[in-house]
């Protein structure tokens, strides 16, 4: 793989849906975000969010680059 390919159709299984692991894993967010910051995201909190999440779509980038290299292994 070099990092961009065709994928074949998801097959059903028995795993648990994505769906619902990142329902979780957002209520998780949101626990920890008020305990490091006393305050939920909210719009109008004087952070630029468009920098911010371009900024975590650069580091996504390097993450998903660093699996696919070390699946090459």
């Amino acid at each position: 793989m070099n990092g961009v390919g065709n994928l074949p159709d998801p097959t059903p299984n028995d795993n648990p849906s994505i769906h619902d692991l990142v329902t979780t894993d957002l209520a998780q967010r949101k626990v920890f975000g008020l305990a490091k910051y006393g305050t939920p995201l909210q719009a109008g909190n004087g952070r630029n969010a468009l920098q911010d999440a371009y900024e975590e779509v650069l580091d996504l980038a390097c993450y998903l680059r660093q699996r696919i290299e070390e699946d090459r292994a």
